[in-house]
């Protein structure tokens, strides 16, 4: 009898088995959701009411695209977007690339530590700068001590929290006839504030890290399974792979956007109801719910910051590490014991740490992080723009080069977020 291609997931039953099957693009799409973005998308619904909801609905399918070809990438080729980027590309491009990303990354991740510690405060009381503290260390020890396939359990339970962020619809009175005329038929502005708020959207939900941690990701899951191997070594494999990336990766942003959108109406229908239209942080934005939408509302809000965090820090740190070890051609796995990678496992440390130390400097958290969403903005379209190239190349995905429907979706991605970085930069020259 002639055995079955191994493949990378191995065959599951039962009620668990669709979240068992889930894994990268789940934890990406959640990563996504951290608390720097809940406080671009509450300043949206806070600003501007229902009129930003429609932007969800565009990032959705374009998320979706250039995610599938990211991870796509590392299942075929076997090799991170850095690695591959380092192989096919110039060198210095791909160094000026790494070191944006790291400082975008680095900036985030300051920003959404601050945030958990604040957010602990509200619920608490106690120094947000030691709660920031101890929830930086934590994360690093996770990450180096605890073995891959534990920690990606822990890492796929945490997106759970999001779900903290359906019950505030428990919270709040929905016009629903309302919301779907705006969704659908929104009142548009061309003032420059809009214009940067929607670039905003773009910026924080299609981003680099997200590339580069969901490509190497499904390199860690063929490390991980045995059998399991690159495409373009056991072809036999791709469909059922092809088939739990599309699967894995729809729900996994359908999620993301799902969580945002709730996360925009209830400030819309609160916070800029009642004249609340400036929030500058994710803590701030839990603060001024609690008068208006309640204790039940607060809790969920402020709760969804700390756990929002804990999943999106080690995906920022990993997408770091991932980056600069593919570009100096590091041993770099969090399946691998911290001897065995020891400079992979530093560069999460140490962004970490410096995410940390950005809460004590005399640098305002929400600049490092306006500051990092327009890096993001910038690197995110030539990086695209690569990418789109390299899953057409056959030395690199041999006969699994992207269809016409990825084709479509990845290049209107790409050309969405040129144009997103075009109108930031105009709406800065008129500022």
């Amino acid at each position: 009898m002639k055995k079955p291609a191994p493949t990378s997931t191995p065959p599951v039953d039962g009620d668990t088995a669709l979240f068992k099957k889930l894994g990268p693009g789940l934890i990406t799409g959640a990563a996504d959701d951290d608390p720097s973005g809940i406080a671009t998308y509450s300043q949206a619904g806070a600003q501007f009411g229902l009129n930003t909801l429609w932007t969800l609905l565009l990032t959705f399918p374009l998320m979706v695209g250039i995610q599938v070809i990211s991870a796509q990438i590392g299942r075929v080729s076997g090799h991170g977007l850095a690695t591959n980027l380092r192989t096919h590309y110039s060198r210095p491009f791909l160094y000026t690339i790494v070191s944006l990303l790291l400082i975008a990354n680095i900036a985030n991740i300051g920003a959404d530590i601050a945030a958990m510690g604040e957010a602990l405060k509200l619920l608490i009381g106690g120094p947000p700068h030691g709660y920031a503290v101890a929830f930086g260390v934590i994360s690093i020890l996770l990450q180096v001590f605890i073995p891959y396939t534990r920690y990606v359990r822990v890492l796929k339970w945490l997106t759970l929290v999001l779900l903290a962020y359906v019950g505030l619809l428990f919270a709040v009175q929905i016009p629903w006839s309302q919301v779907l005329l705006r969704t659908l038929w929104p009142q548009l502005s061309f003032k420059p504030e809009y214009v940067t708020m929607v670039v905003a959207i773009f910026g924080t939900t299609i981003s680099p890290y997200l590339f580069f941690w969901q490509a190497s990701q499904e390199v860690e899951e063929i490390k991980d399974h045995p059998g399991a191997q690159s495409l373009i070594e056991a072809p036999e494999q791709a469909k059922v792979n092809f088939k739990r990336i599309r699967g894995d990766t729809l729900v996994g942003m359908a999620f993301s956007n799902i969580i945002a959108f709730f996360i925009m109406l209830t400030t819309a229908l609160t916070l800029h109801n009642h004249g609340v239209t400036d929030i500058q942080t994710s803590a701030q934005a839990a603060s001024a719910l609690r008068p208006i939408a309640g204790e039940f509302a607060f809790w969920l809000f402020a709760g969804g910051i700390i756990g929002t965090g804990m999943l999106a820090i080690p995906v920022l740190a990993g997408s770091s590490a991932y980056a600069l070890a593919g570009a100096f051609q590091w041993s770099n796995s969090l399946a691998a014991k911290p001897r065995e990678a020891k400079a992979f496992y530093a560069v999460i440390a140490v962004s970490t740490l410096i995410g940390i130390a950005i809460c004590f400097a005399p640098i305002d958290p929400m600049k490092a992080l306006v500051w990092s969403a327009v890096v993001n903005c910038v690197i995110a379209v030539p990086i695209m723009f690569l990418m789109m190239r390299m899953a057409s190349r056959k030395d690199i995905m041999g006969n699994f080069t992207i269809g016409r429907g990825l084709t479509l979706l990845g290049w209107s991605c790409a050309v969405a977020m040129a144009l997103a970085v075009i109108a930031m930069f105009w709406g800065m020259l008129l500022n």
